[in-house]
């Protein structure tokens, strides 16, 4: 820690230290210098500057995590990728005017795996890039199902996430154009959205796709807004259409005054940037009269429905959605 004379300047220099031991499962060299580099990794996770012991704890995420990758890499062209559909819904009148596509793996040991456990490993393996983009063809295509079955179409769009992986692939925007044209969707009915984390990330790199996105003709959602370290001035430049706010703060509604005030501050916000709102997990009819007050303009929530099948939402909002 002690700084580094460099002619006329100083250099800080910090550490992060992986440590591991010989035990009856590991007595070869390959196998100790694997286990210590993946403590050295997490000693850098937590922030660097600091040591991390190699244990039996960190030896299942380890593998756990290898096991995930090498099966995610067969998942695609095994078809056990699976679509979810929760409506989002016009806070006046709880009409559906659109869906959020949520991704699900159908593993053929372990069931029905829930994103947090897999996309994080997408995201650092670079898988995320095929499997974003089968996300977007297959939601598209299935909004263009529905429309088809319906005199006038459905009059909502389909919101599909995009990570922060692939908000850096320089291709996004050209898989974007050729999804929309094999699919036949029109760009109006598709909203991208793209969590705050990622935007902040590399903000100027960002602001170049999202024009990019934007020259196309879609609409572009800010995810779980609040959560992370956003500019407002940055937020003022991204060419934005909606923000959604995160779960944690609706949760606090009717719970804490400060929930209602947070809340009725983004919605102000947002307002006055030409931005529409949709409130995330909405769980309760307390919590719905209390966004209706505030003026926040969608919802979507278990109070509504869970995260379904295409075929479920349709018998749930048959007279908005699909046939």
């Amino acid at each position: 820690s002690v700084p580094i004379a460099a002619g006329t300047a100083e250099v800080f220099i910090t550490a992060s230290i992986g440590i591991a031991s010989t035990s009856a499962r590991v007595t070869e060299a390959t196998p100790l210098l694997s286990n210590a580099d993946a403590a050295m990794y997490q000693a850098k996770k937590r922030g660097g500057g600091s040591v991390e012991v190699f244990g039996e704890a960190m030896r299942v995420r380890v593998l756990d995590r290898m096991n995930t990758e090498h099966s995610l890499h067969r998942a695609l062209e095994r078809s056990e990728l699976r679509l979810f559909y929760q409506p989002v819904v016009d806070i006046k009148d709880s009409r559906a005017i659109g869906v959020e596509a949520l991704l699900r793996w159908d593993h053929p040991e372990q069931g029905l795996v829930t994103p947090n456990r897999f996309i994080p490993v997408a995201e650092e393996s670079g898988l995320i890039i095929p499997i974003g983009a089968w996300v977007l063809h297959e939601a598209c295509h299935q909004l263009r199902r529905w429309q088809m079955k319906r005199c006038g179409g459905l009059q909502g769009a389909v919101e599909v996430n995009l990570s922060a992986r692939q908000v850096d692939d320089p291709e996004i925007v050209a898989t974007v154009e050729c999804v929309l044209t094999e699919t036949g969707l029109s760009p109006s009915d598709l909203t991208l959205e793209i969590t705050e984390s990622a935007l902040m990330n590399d903000a100027a790199s960002a602001l170049g796709v999202l024009r990019g996105l934007k020259d196309l003709g879609v609409t572009l959602a800010i995810d779980d807004f609040g959560t992370g370290y956003s500019s407002l001035s940055y937020l003022q430049r991204f060419p934005l259409d909606i923000l959604k706010i995160d779960k944690t703060f609706v949760d606090e509604l009717g719970v804490a005054p400060e929930g209602s005030k947070i809340i009725a501050a983004v919605i102000n916000l947002a307002h006055a940037l030409g931005l529409q709102v949709i409130a995330e997990g909405v769980e309760s009819e307390r919590q719905l009269q209390e966004l209706e007050r505030l003026g926040c303009d969608f919802a979507q929530g278990y109070l509504f429905s869970r995260p379904v099948p295409a075929h479920e939402l349709v018998d749930a909002f048959p007279e908005r959605i699909g046939a």
